[in-house]
């Protein structure tokens, strides 16, 4: 039986693919599928995030270094704290903040991504 996330899955070849599946004035949560080596640049927003990887491996970068993640992993950073996370195979990560991220706190990423650098 698949789940849900299963038929929602999809891949971008040029970046990683943040697939919104439900926000409140609170909270928003993504499906993020990424190709092997795509990234979310590490960055310091002011939200807190939870982790969770559904499938795949690669790693995940937060104030106290680098961790590798596999299904089933799950992290959590409070708002203002660094993180980031490159896939090594193709993975797909549920990824929940809180409270929605502003354009200021998604200036990391876009800087980071037209670099091309993940740190």
């Amino acid at each position: 039986m698949l789940s849900i996330w299963q038929t929602m899955k999809a891949f971008r070849s040029d970046r990683f693919n943040p697939i919104e599946l439900a926000r409140t004035p609170n909270t928003k949560v993504v499906l993020a599928c990424f190709e092997p080596g795509q990234f979310i640049p590490v960055h310091q927003p002011g939200v807190d995030l939870t982790l969770l990887v559904l499938e795949g491996t690669g790693h995940f970068a937060d104030d106290s270094g680098e961790h590798p993640l596999q299904p089933g992993a799950l992290a959590f950073v409070p708002a203002g704290g660094q993180r980031g996370v490159r896939a090594e195979s193709r993975m797909v990560v549920l990824h929940v903040v809180s409270p929605p991220p502003t354009e200021a706190d998604h200036a990391g990423v876009a800087a980071g991504l037209k670099r091309g650098v993940w740190r």
